[in-house]
């Protein structure tokens, strides 16, 4: 299993809204490619003044599977983020290599 983890540094002025727009359109369209299994939203627990964190998993079963999703779709969706955006929500992304679920 693969995860593909989108870490996000949100501004908190547009918190609420950039929220709300990955749980009801982002992370759907996502899952609407047909390659991840299952995702997750996560806020990342720190003590900052400046804004959030949040990891949003993207579980499918192989290497190739994600590569189909950063070919044919991920471009696309990562343009609709940036343009709605822009730098009040940056982020990166780790590819992550499941050994052992306990």
């Amino acid at each position: 299993m693969i995860i593909y983890n989108v870490t996000v540094n949100v501004d908190k002025n547009i918190n609420d809204d950039w929220l709300e727009w990955m749980q009801k359109v982002h992370i759907p369209e996502v899952m609407e490619a047909g390659v991840f299994i299952k995702s997750q939203i996560n806020q990342v627990i720190t003590e900052s003044d400046t804004g959030y964190t949040y990891a949003i998993a993207y579980t499918c079963a192989s290497m190739k599977d994600l590569h189909q999703y950063q070919v044919n779709f991920a471009p696309g969706l990562q343009q609709k983020h940036v343009v709605r955006y822009g730098d009040k929500a940056v982020s990166f992304r780790t590819i992550l290599e499941v050994i052992k679920e306990f």
